[in-house]
């Protein structure tokens, strides 16, 4: 596992001495033939944490927090990584029996802000590094289920609301160095009509205003902390690089969810009706389309290209809901893995526990393993342990 120092240096921007540089570094192996692009954030492993990734807190959420077990149970797996996708709502005091006023976005809970300290720390106590996310920002969110006051793509009021949090996370934690803390900016950015929707249309956000957006967010936190090191997320849901970022020091994070037939065969999120949804297969032919490991080669090749540029590459989610017959989950993400990890590219399995991860899943062709009072699912940890 690559415990490599994250340097600055080398997210200067793209110039023909970088890439030269880049060159005589180690693009060349000693017979003479090309080696991968070498991908200067290191291959982190791990999960994404779900314990502010709701609006609001919900009945049984404590009932569900990461525990310190969990942590030692990561560490001791090998994993070094955690991404915590965080709704913006819920760490904010306001009347919630209505929808939130423009005002009441810049009124934050100090408690729940120590809670998500609490929990930064206790990873980073047992060595694993931290990834903040904002799931739900001001003004957007690929997932409806709140309404916000504003779009953060068309209102400057918004942008400026998304440059205010991450100001304050970046100033919360400005002497934690990068090496323990990065800050992943916005989770799947789409073009969506109707955020209240959840089967609307998605589409790529046009490449300068997903620009302005990332770069107002990331002078907010380089204000705090000039080293700080920032993750963009692929535009189009995290899906494709995004050119236009690539000279503001900036690494960027793709997903493992290709196809959502496989991914997310049969998830209510995704499915107004979860009955029509193919029968999954890989490889195989899934409502009349093939697919193969070498669609999804092509899939990641823009990724592995952009390593080339000098631009950091993590995939901060990937995974299979809990619908998908196991061998076929496991089948394709050996080969989605197998990929990421040829290129040097880490990844976060959504989710540690629950309907994606490694325990307590509830999938209901799984030979679970008692593992102190969950379920766990051995042959998926046997799969990640082995990349």
């Amino acid at each position: 596992m690559e415990n490599s120092k994250i340097n600055r240096r080398v997210f200067i921007k793209n110039t023909a001495l970088s890439a030269t540089a880049l060159a005589l570094a180690g693009n060349f192996s000693i017979a003479g033939k090309p080696s991968p692009p070498k991908n200067i954030l290191p291959r982190w492993k791990g999960f994404n944490l779900l314990d502010f990734f709701s609006p609001t807190l919900h009945m049984h959420q404590n009932e569900d927090r990461t525990a310190e077990d969990d942590f030692k149970w990561m560490a001791d797996w090998g994993f070094d990584f955690v991404r915590i996708p965080m709704a913006y709502p819920r760490y904010l005091s306001f009347d919630r029996s209505k929808d939130i006023t423009k005002d009441e976005i810049y009124k934050t809970d100090s408690k729940v802000l120590d809670e998500i300290d609490q929990l930064v720390f206790m990873a980073q106590k047992h060595g694993l590094h931290v990834s903040l996310n904002l799931h739900r920002a001001p003004g957007y969110c690929i997932n409806a289920g709140f309404h916000e006051p504003f779009n953060l793509w068309k209102d400057k009021e918004a942008q400026d609301a998304f440059n205010f949090h991450w100001g304050m996370w970046a100033e919360r934690f400005k002497n934690i160095s990068s090496e323990k803390l990065s800050f992943d900016l916005l989770n799947e950015p789409a073009y969506i009509e109707d955020m209240n929707d959840q089967f609307a249309k998605k589409g790529p956000v046009p490449g300068e205003t997903y620009r302005r957006v990332v770069e107002g967010a990331s002078k907010a936190i380089r204000k705090a902390n000039p080293n700080r090191l920032i993750i963009a997320d692929g535009n189009n849901v995290g899906n494709n690089v995004t050119p236009e970022i690539i000279d503001l020091n900036i690494a960027q994070s793709c997903r493992g969810y290709w196809p959502g037939t496989i991914s997310h065969y049969q998830a209510p999120w995704v499915w107004k009706d979860p009955s029509k949804a193919p029968a999954p297969v890989w490889p195989g032919t899934m409502d009349g389309k093939y697919y193969s490991r070498q669609q999804l080669e092509e899939l990641y090749k823009p990724w592995i290209e952009v390593l080339d540029k000098g631009v950091g590459v993590h995939c901060g989610e990937c995974g299979c809901w809990r619908n998908t017959p196991h061998e076929v989950f496991l089948a394709w993400f050996t080969d989605v893995i197998d990929i990421l990890t040829n290129a040097g590219i880490g990844y976060a399995l959504w989710n540690f526990r629950g309907d994606f991860g490694i325990l307590d899943s509830g999938r209901a062709d799984v030979n679970y393993t008692e593992w102190y009072g969950h379920k766990l699912d051995s042959k998926l940890l046997d799969l990640l342990k082995k990349y």
